[in-house]
């Protein structure tokens, strides 16, 4: 029997075993169309809109009226009126509001007369983080042009033109532009790269699990015998159709966002595609290596769940590398995850071309070298079994 056809023989045990466990396709197809669907949703407009922030005004002067009501003008804010501040902070500690500002008494009274009054600001920044750190810029912004409009006025009174006031409220204009996510939406870098973590989080725990049920359940040896007594055979027949599954799915997302969904492509479609399908087999690599450390279903299972959810740390687009501690800052080379993301960076925002990224690109090939390294570890396991399969 020649090698492809051995392999071939892999394939179809493995489709009949895809067909009869639905949990492959549960923990594939299914946990990406609700975590799209919930994501996609969830940063839909790119930010959250209009954010409950609390106002307890204990002035209650048109110039305390005007400050609120241009804070309820603002796209992230969405003001609620309080008579205290033991409630506003009582919505505060329950959620219910994101933060709030307290107006002081003689505000008014102390702007005209040059006295600087102090507004306090309270924001709840662990429920949630998003929505508190929003909050406090929502109202520090508004704060900040509160006084430039007081200090106008002021100066307009003194006989100055508007220039020199300009000058005076604002003597450095900053002039920013921001590149490859121009309307900074928080969807174009989140969205891609956390469905991409979750999809990495599925082929590693489905790889893990595929691999390690011929243990459990002792079909290790049947295994080896349709491929020749070949791990290497077994290995490729068995993972073939999860990695046409799982490269689908992650086309068919890719050309959901790149297509109606209108994300930033200012590269070609098809290098990502590419890396994409690196990109799988990268992660199956890691689940192979895995099982093969620990030939039990159990424990690969639950070191490969391990393992990718820390890829959401390392990877950098939530918290870039450089900023944690420089114990762990080279752990993120062992995820492959962190490549995708800088790939991602300079091909789809950036628009660099191969050049820019294929030094990821061979990165994320590397991670194929990893089984090789336990391939007898897990050969001499399927072909003996003497690992408890519970």
């Amino acid at each position: 029997m020649s090698w492809i056809n051995q392999w071939y023989q892999v394939v179809r045990r493995e489709v009949r075993i895809m067909h009869s466990r639905p949990i492959y396709l549960l923990g594939s197809v299914g946990v990406m169309a609700v975590s799209a669907l919930f994501f996609l949703t969830f940063l839909g407009e790119g930010l959250p809109q209009k954010l409950r922030v609390g106002v307890v005004d204990l002035d209650q002067t048109s110039t305390s009226r005007t400050f609120r009501e241009q804070l309820d003008a603002t796209q992230l804010g969405s003001v609620v009126d309080f008579a205290s501040v033991s409630d506003a902070s009582r919505e505060l500690e329950t959620g219910r509001i994101y933060g709030y500002v307290v107006i002081p008494r003689h505000f008014d009274e102390d702007v005209q007369s040059f006295r600087s009054p102090k507004m306090q600001v309270y924001v709840n920044t662990l429920y949630p983080v998003i929505g508190g750190a929003l909050a406090y810029k929502d109202i520090l912004y508004m704060v900040n042009l509160t006084n430039g409009a007081v200090q106008r006025e002021v100066l307009r009174a003194k006989g100055m033109n508007d220039h020199e006031i300009m000058a005076s409220i604002q003597p450095v204009n900053i002039d920013a532009h921001t590149i490859g996510n121009a309307p900074t939406n928080y969807s174009y870098y989140l969205v891609n790269m956390i469905l991409m973590g979750v999809l990495a989080m599925c082929i590693t725990l489905i790889t893990a699990y595929s691999v390690g049920s011929e243990l459990k359940y002792g079909t290790s040896k049947h295994l080896l015998e349709t491929s020749g007594d070949s791990i290497f055979t077994a290995i490729l027949g068995k993972l073939a159709p999860y990695t046409l599954l799982f490269e689908v799915l992650a086309v068919v997302l890719q050309l959901l966002l790149y297509g109606p969904l209108h994300y930033p492509m200012n590269g070609s479609i098809g290098w990502l595609i590419l890396a994409t399908l690196v990109f799988v087999m990268a992660y199956e690599a890691v689940g192979v290596f895995i099982v093969s450390l620990v030939p039990t279903l159990r424990l690969g299972v639950c070191i490969s769940a391990l393992y990718s959810v820390l890829g959401f740390s390392f990877a950098g687009f939530t918290l870039p590398v450089s900023s944690l501690p420089a114990a762990l800052q080279g752990m993120s080379v062992i995820f492959p995850l962190r490549f995708y993301y800088q790939l991602y960076v300079r091909e789809v925002l950036y628009g660099t071309g191969f050049t820019g990224w294929w030094c990821y690109l061979v990165y994320m090939l590397l991670f194929l070298l990893i089984p090789f390294l336990g391939a007898k570890r897990l050969h001499n396991a399927y072909r003996y079994q003497n690992y408890p399969r519970n």
